[in-house]
């Protein structure tokens, strides 16, 4: 999902100039991290049927070198996953 020849979500490569780096900050775990979250959640969204049209997942590291998953989409494709979440708490809350 987020390497060189992957299908459906797009990957970006690492925006150095972004933030401001700090000394002894551990940058490159966090964004790690934050590929394989992203990784995870673009294969969960394949599952249930959103596929990576118009939907971007870019991982990045904070100022204090955490993970982060930076998740944009489309109106369309926000309005699909939406439902989809609505769907499923609609299901949660039956079984329930």
């Amino acid at each position: 999902m987020c390497g060189p020849g992957d299908d459906g979500f797009d990957g970006e490569a690492a925006d150095l100039e972004a933030g401001i780096w700090v000394r002894g900050v551990d940058y490159v775990s966090g964004w790690r991290d934050a590929k394989e979250a992203a990784a995870e959640l673009g294969d969960a969204l394949k599952l249930v049927g959103v596929d990576g049209a118009g939907a971007r997942l870019r991982a990045a590291a904070g100022p204090d070198g955490s993970g982060v998953v930076r998740f944009e989409l489309s109106a369309a494709r926000a309005r699909e996953v939406a439902a989809l979440a609505r769907e499923a708490a609609a299901r949660c809350r039956k079984a329930g």
